[in-house]
């Protein structure tokens, strides 16, 4: 069973870039799927991106596109967000995810595994 730890979050202003990593113990990392997910007050939890578990990253949610990108290092286990030109709208509590075996998922009950989730607020 594999843990996952977020990290990386803060306050920025918009127009800032943040890079959000997620440490994974407890498992083989590279068996698993990883996705990050988002979730903002009121709001249901959204997937944000995803990746295959050789590093093949599929396409990231459209408000999200040409902005975020997603990866991941199984030698040191953990997946990273990088995420450029943030906004007011990008604020929200991010949470990686993972799941073994299939593909990246898009729904949240797809995934078994989940981090305590990590801040990210943009003002404007």
């Amino acid at each position: 069973q594999v843990q996952l730890v977020e990290s990386g979050g803060g306050l920025v202003q918009a127009g800032a870039s943040l890079r959000l990593s997620c440490a994974a113990s407890g498992g083989r990392f590279s068996d698993y799927i990883m996705a990050w997910f988002r979730q903002a007050p009121g709001q249901e939890r959204a997937f944000v991106a995803g990746i295959t578990r050789y590093g093949i990253s599929t396409n990231p949610a459209d408000s999200v596109k040409g902005r975020f990108t997603i990866s991941r290092d199984n030698d040191k286990n953990t997946a990273y967000l990088q995420m450029n030109n943030l906004r007011p709208e990008d604020t929200a509590v991010y949470y990686c995810a993972a799941r073994l075996g299939g593909a990246v998922a898009t729904f949240s009950s797809r995934y078994d595994y989940w981090g305590q989730g990590t801040q990210v607020t943009v003002s404007s």
